[in-house]
């Protein structure tokens, strides 16, 4: 073999053996049932929180997230000082409704109404006794309801109907004292209360070793329960969480 031959073989035998570039992973930051794609490019501040709320028309969404809060602990992990409404002494607050939540497969929409319309006083009625303040109705309004393509109050209907389809296991009603508690032995509770609400189908989320939510995901005619993989499988993870009584 001639000598630039040589040499080109040599050359090419080097490039093919060098090791080829690695391939950049895409894993999902989760916390609670609300992801980020960590590969998505910054923007400056609050970048992140942009990188999975997809914008959305109001009412172009998959299934409803029902988000029912557990009030006491709440209360223990800070809410005290946020929402003194749900908090006070002697309410006997237990599972309040958080919010009704449009939901893509993966993510969610948010803030659709641009113009932010005000919510009438008829339809604040409509809300009442369904979230523990009128602030938070409104909050919710403008944060979730209004991508769900319904006027404030037939929003705020929805709300009763999700509210009125999953019943409170009764273990929750008659809790004396503070327990700790499996975050799956809570989803079986409401399971065996709800027959139709199975495995796959609802999370419980936590902060500080307490119980804060119990999230279930609902069919977008709010007529039945479904699957919702991204928001069980972020599910509180921990062994055992701090079940208090109502306050």
């Amino acid at each position: 073999m001639s000598k630039p031959c040589w040499a080109f073989a040599l050359l090419l035998s080097a490039l093919c053996a060098a090791p080829a570039p690695a391939l950049a992973q895409r894993a999902p930051d989760c916390v609670l049932d609300r992801c980020e794609d960590k590969a998505a490019p910054a923007a400056g501040e609050g970048a992140p929180e942009r990188a999975f709320r997809r914008p959305a028309a109001g009412g172009n969404f998959d299934f409803y997230v029902l988000s029912l809060s557990w009030s006491p602990g709440f209360c223990a992990t800070g809410g005290a000082e946020k929402a003194r409404e749900q908090c006070q002494s002697g309410m006997g607050l237990g599972f309040v409704v958080h919010g009704l939540w449009p939901q893509f497969e993966r993510g969610f929409p948010s803030d659709c109404d641009g113009a932010a319309r005000p919510i009438s006083r008829v339809a604040l009625d409509a809300a009442k006794g369904l979230f523990p303040s009128e602030g938070l109705a409104r909050y919710e309004w403008r944060k979730h309801g209004s991508c769900s393509g319904r006027s404030p109050q037939d929003y705020f209907a929805d709300v009763r109907v999700a509210r009125d389809l999953v019943t409170i296991p009764p273990e929750f009603q008659r809790l004396k004292q503070e327990e700790d508690v499996a975050p799956a032995e809570i989803l079986r509770s409401f399971g065996k209360a709800n027959p139709r609400l199975r495995a796959g189908m609802a999370a419980v989320t936590c902060a500080k070793g307490y119980l804060q939510e119990v999230r279930v995901c609902l069919s977008k005619d709010l007529r039945e329960f479904r699957p919702c993989p991204e928001v069980t499988r972020n599910s509180c993870r921990a062994p055992s969480i701090k079940v208090t009584p109502s306050l």
